[in-house]
């Protein structure tokens, strides 16, 4: 335990050391520079801070957890993400790049009127604070606390566990958006996400190693001729991701969650031209092709490995099978990368949320004449205080039911896809006037909430439900906008010259073969392939 407890300290205060040291001479002190990293950002670095951000434990213990439970039907939410990024490479981004917006509101606002911005931005405040950065926290004390067998080791009970490793998340998410903002955080993504490379392809390797007695493929072998059935990604009504949710509401979810949510796309905007965007986003997605081998694998070997004595929450098959199958002197370099995960996604999401308030709240209506420094300041300090509401939210995440990661999802979309709407059809249509924005809002929360509390009792999937309620609205803006059309139309095409707009060159052909994997990852993990 003390070589396992160093060597994660020793990764933990390398990665910290060496990005502070990369940055510390960069521009943090105006607000571009601090929310946006001066815009500046590479396309490397970009795809690393992306993964990073939306890889962390929500991910690891809540997709291990379904391939647990399940199947292989979860990788939806991973290789659906690569068709996802494409769209957003090629429409959402350059509209973003060429306004030079610094949130997603901003565009809401330009669009519409100032009041739908405030909504929208509302909405994203209380997703981030309510939900979002609690179930970082909450997870990730699951996922860490589970590794370091943090109850046996310090005889505590599980609720103090919890808080223990919170607090220690929390704060050190506080460092980082004191001392660095979004620079620190991409920098340091790059360096955890090669860590993470390592580290979360160990697992299943370990793991089938275990299975087979040393020998992978032989590991591999065993665990697909006893669980064939696990290995099918065509799910179906009972499984968490049923493939024809795939061309519904999976797909608008994961274009909200690539090109509209704050805490993902800010690294896309930070972009030094759309060149570095473009090819930020799709190196991304070529990334998330491999998410099911270290994510949803990993569980279903878990589920062979745990077959004799299962598991009484599936969510404890990632740090369990950590443990199991990784040696001594390993787990604490893995614990580093996973708890660098871990507050990559925190400190993105704080920083979003922080972003936020001080440009879209304080600013505009608090304090207009406030200049650069007092936005950089007080937005750390707001960011210290929704750290510290987070860490007492975090622990009270534990009364929520099993499967974590669908719960998770199910909840976002009281916010994530009613807030695509007005953003996509605000880009193909000119004339949808604000009040028809407004209304569709809160139709679509209301709807689906009323679906997903059993006032209107449905055997639809959630996903479904948010898509029949995505066409219903897309419809009534549609005719709002035909009979009472807005008085001033809306000119996205129009270039403020912030950053360069000229395209990446291999942006086609390498969304070509993305699309091609994707097809051909599907057929693997189906009755036409391993699952036969």
């Amino acid at each position: 335990m003390i070589l396992t407890i160093t060597s994660f300290a020793v990764f933990t205060a390398l990665v910290l050391g060496i990005s502070y040291y990369l940055t510390w001479k960069k521009d943090a002190s105006s607000s571009e520079g601090y929310f946006l990293a001066g815009r500046g950002l590479t396309g490397w670095v970009i795809a690393a801070s992306l993964l990073l951000t939306n890889l962390s434990t929500e991910q690891m213990v809540g997709l291990t957890g379904q391939g647990y439970m399940f199947n292989m039907s979860g990788m939806g939410y991973e290789v659906g993400a690569s068709l996802a990024l494409i769209i957003v490479a090629f429409f959402f981004l350059p509209r973003y790049l060429r306004k030079g917006y610094a949130t997603i509101p901003d565009f809401v606002g330009e669009r519409y009127d100032s009041a739908t911005k405030q909504f929208v931005n509302f909405l994203f405040l209380a997703g981030y604070v309510l939900i979002l950065l609690p179930t970082v926290l909450y997870s990730g004390a699951i996922g860490m606390g589970g590794i370091f067998d943090i109850m046996g080791t310090f005889g505590l009970s599980p609720m103090t566990a919890i808080v223990v490793v919170v607090v220690a998340i929390g704060v050190l998410g506080c460092l980082y958006t004191v001392f660095g903002g979004l620079r620190i955080m991409a920098v340091a993504d790059t360096l955890n996400g090669i860590g993470l490379i390592i580290g979360g392809l160990m697992v299943p390797l370990f793991a089938l190693a275990y299975v087979g007695g040393g020998d992978i493929l032989g590991g591999i072998a065993e665990v697909v001729k006893n669980n064939p059935e696990k290995f099918n990604a065509i799910g179906g009504p009972a499984d968490p991701v049923p493939f024809a949710t795939m061309f519904t509401g999976m797909f608008l979810v994961n274009l909200f969650y690539w090109g509209c949510n704050q805490t993902i796309i800010q690294r896309a905007l930070a972009a030094k031209n759309l060149k570095e965007g473009q090819k930020g986003l799709l190196l991304a997605a070529i990334f998330k092709l491999f998410g099911p081998l270290y994510l949803i694998i990993p569980g279903i070997v878990a589920f062979h490995i745990f077959r004799e004595t299962p598991l009484e929450v599936g969510d404890m098959a990632y740090p369990m099978l950590v443990n199991k199958v990784l040696p001594f002197y390993l787990i604490g370099f893995f614990a580093a990368v996973l708890f660098g995960a871990i507050l990559s996604s925190f400190n993105a999401a704080l920083n979003s949320t922080s972003t936020l308030f001080m440009l879209n709240v304080y600013k505009p209506l608090i304090n207009p004449s406030a200049t650069d420094h007092e936005l950089v300041t007080k937005g750390k300090y707001v960011g210290i205080l929704l750290a510290v509401f987070s860490m007492c939210v975090a622990p009270l995440i534990a009364m929520a039911p099993s499967g974590l990661f669908n719960y998770l999802q199910m909840v976002n979309g009281f916010y994530n896809v009613p807030i695509f709407t007005l953003i996509i059809f605000g880009m193909l249509n000119k004339t949808a006037p604000a009040w028809s924005a407004k209304v569709t809002l809160v139709f679509f929360m209301v709807g689906y909430g009323l679906t997903q509390l059993g006032v209107i009792k449905t055997n639809l999937h959630f996903l479904h439900i948010l898509a029949i309620l995505f066409v219903v609205s897309v419809v009534f803006m549609y005719i709002a906008g035909k009979f009472w059309p807005a008085k001033n139309t809306y000119d996205d095409g129009k270039d403020l010259n912030v950053v360069d707009v000229t395209p990446w060159n291999m942006r086609v052909a390498v969304s070509i073969a993305i699309v091609l994997c994707v097809f051909g990852v599907y057929v693997l993990f189906s009755s036409l392939g391993i699952a036969a």
